[in-house]
C-alpha cells in the first residue's frame, strides 16, 4: 500500500511506461505528459489521463518546468515521478514540485543540489568517512588548477562542478595541456549545466566503474541493495551493465555497499539513488551519486527480486522500506544491454527512423523494457536508447550464454541499432572472464578493430 493517490509521470519512453506499470499495480492512477512527437506513445496509451506539454523539442515540452508542474496542477495529482534524464536530477524543477504543495518522488531539492555539485557531494563523502578520489576543491582559473595539479600529480581529470552524464571532463598529461583543457571544460559545462565551475581529480589508470544501488525512507532507514558493473562505457556512456561485478573480492564489495549506506546516511537520503565508485584492485574511490533510479535498475531487481519503482513510490507516500538489509539478498547473475537507435559502424551516429519490423526476445529469464512497437517511429529529438534487454541466470556463465540466445533473437528493422555490437561484445575474451574496466571499449573502438 502506498499513500499515493494520482501520480504525474515526467518522462517519456520505456522508464515512462515503467513508472505507469508500477502505478498501476499499486492501485495508484498514472497520467503522462506527452510532446507532440509522442501524442501516440505506448506510455500516453497506457496511462490513466495524460497532460500534452508542447512541441516536440525537448527544450518545449519535456525540459519546460513551469510547463510540467502545470500539467501536475491541472491533473490533480498529488506526486510527480521524474523517472531518469530530463529533469530528474534538478534541484530547482523539485523545488517546483515542493513549492505547488505536491510530492517529488525522489530526496529533495536540498539534496538533489548538494550531491549534484561534485565538488560539494565529495565533502559529504569525506564526512561520511567515504574515500574520494585525490583532487581539488573547485579551481578559480587556469593558473590555479596548475598548482593545483602539482599537488595531485599528472595526468589528472578537469571535471565539472555540476556535471553529470560523462559531460565537462577533459584529462590532462601535463601543465601545457592542462592549461587548454580547462577552458575548454569550462565551456561544455556552462552550455550543459549552466557553471563553469570546475575541479581536478587524480586520472586513475584503468579502473572498474562500479556502482552501489541504495533506498532510504522517511523514516531514517537507509539499505543498500548490492553493486552493479558499469565499466564498458563509450565517452562516459555505459553501454552494457552486470550484476554483481565480476572478479569483485568479497571484501571490497561489502566495503563499498557499507560506504555507500554511510554516504546516503550522511545525506539524509530519501528515496532511491546511486552511489559510484571506481575501484582499483583493493582500493575505491567515490566519485559521484546520482539522486534518482538509474537507466540499469533492472539487473539489481532481477539479482534482488525487489521492485525499485514501486519502492520508489512507497517511500514517497510515506511509507517504511518493505525490506531490512537483513531481508536483501544477491541471487544468479543479470547483465543489461542498451540498445540505441545508433550505428556503431558509424561512429554510433543518431539513427532516427520507422521501425518497419520488431521480433523481441523471450522465453525464462529475459526482459525487455522498452516502449518501442512496430511501426513506431524513433524521433530525433530525444536520447537515443530505445530498449533494455536484461537477462538473469544463476551463474554468470549461464547468463552469458542467455544474453548470446536472446540476442540472436532480437530484431529491429527499418534503422541501425546498437544490439549487433552487444552480440560482439559477448565473444570478446576480457567480456567474458570479467577483467574488462573503462577502457576496454574505447580501446576496441580506437583500434578499429571489429569489437
Amino acid at each position: 500500500m502506498t499513500g499515493l493517490r494520482k501520480v504525474l509521470v515526467a518522462n517519456r519512453g520505456e522508464i515512462a511506461l515503467r513508472v505507469v506499470r508500477a502505478c498501476r499495480e499499486l492501485g495508484i492512477r498514472a497520467v503522462a505528459v506527452y510532446s507532440d512527437a509522442d501524442a501516440q506513445a505506448a506510455h500516453v496509451r497506457l496511462a490513466d489521463d495524460a497532460v500534452h506539454l508542447g512541441k516536440s523539442a525537448a527544450s518545449k515540452s519535456y525540459l519546460d518546468e513551469e510547463k510540467v508542474v502545470e500539467a501536475a496542477r491541472s491533473a490533480g495529482v498529488d506526486a510527480v515521478h521524474p523517472g531518469y534524464g530530463f529533469l530528474s536530477e534538478r534541484p530547482s524543477f523539485a523545488a517546483a514540485v515542493e513549492e505547488a504543495g505536491l510530492t517529488f518522488v525522489g530526496p529533495s531539492s536540498s539534496t538533489i543540489s548538494t550531491m549534484g555539485d561534485k565538488a560539494a557531494a565529495r565533502a559529504v563523502a569525506r564526512r561520511a568517512g567515504v574515500p574520494v578520489v585525490p583532487g581539488s576543491d573547485e579551481v578559480a582559473s587556469v593558473d590555479d588548477a596548475v598548482t593545483a595539479a602539482e599537488e595531485i600529480g599528472y595526468p589528472v581529470l578537469v571535471k565539472a562542478s555540476a556535471g553529470g552524464g560523462g559531460r565537462g571532463i577533459r584529462p590532462a598529461a601535463s601543465a601545457d595541456e592542462l592549461r587548454t583543457v580547462v577552458a575548454e571544460a569550462q565551456r561544455e559545462a556552462a552550455s550543459a549545466f549552466g557553471s563553469d565551475a570546475v575541479y581536478l581529480e587524480r586520472a586513475l589508470q584503468g579502473p572498474k566503474h562500479v556502482e552501489v544501488q541504495v533506498l532510504g525512507d522517511t523514516h531514517g532507514n537507509v539499505v543498500h541493495c548490492f553493486e552493479r558493473e558499469c565499466s564498458l562505457q563509450r565517452r562516459r556512456q555505459k553501454i552494457l551493465e552486470e550484476a554483481p561485478a565480476p572478479g569483485l573480492d568479497p571484501s571490497v564489495r561489502s566495503a563499498l555497499c557499507d560506504a555507500a549506506v554511510r554516504l546516503a546516511s550522511e545525506v539524509g537520503y530519501v528515496g532511491a539513488g546511486t552511489v559510484e565508485f571506481l575501484v582499483e584492485g583493493s582500493e575505491f574511490f567515490f566519485i559521484e551519486m546520482n539522486t534518482r533510479i538509474q537507466v540499469e535498475h533492472p539487473i539489481t531487481e532481477w539479482v534482488t527480486g525487489l521492485d525499485l519503482v514501486a519502492e520508489q513510490l512507497r517511500i514517497a507516500g510515506g511509507s517504511p522500506l518493505s525490506v531490512g538489509q537483513d531481508e536483501i539478498v544477491s541471487r544468479g547473475a543479470s547483465i543489461e544491454f542498451r540498445v540505441n537507435a545508433e550505428d556503431p559502424d558509424q561512429d554510433f551516429l543518431p539513427s532516427p527512423g520507422d521501425v518497419t519490423g520488431l521480433e523481441l526476445p523471450g522465453g525464462p529469464g529475459v526482459r525487455v523494457d522498452t516502449a518501442l512497437m512496430a511501426g513506431d517511429a524513433v524521433p530525433p529529438f530525444y536520447d537515443s536508447l530505445v530498449a533494455k534487454l536484461s537477462v538473469w541466470a544463476p551463474t554468470r556463465e549461464q547468463a552469458l550464454a542467455r544474453g548470446r540466445r536472446a540476442l540472436a533473437e532480437y530484431r529491429v528493422e527499418g534503422l541501425p541499432t546498437t544490439i549487433g555490437l552487444h552480440r560482439r561484445l559477448l565473444d570478446e575474451p576480457a567480456v567474458v572472464d570479467g577483467t574488462y574496466d573503462i577502457t576496454t571499449l574505447e580501446t576496441w573502438l580506437g583500434s578499429g578493430s571489429d569489437p
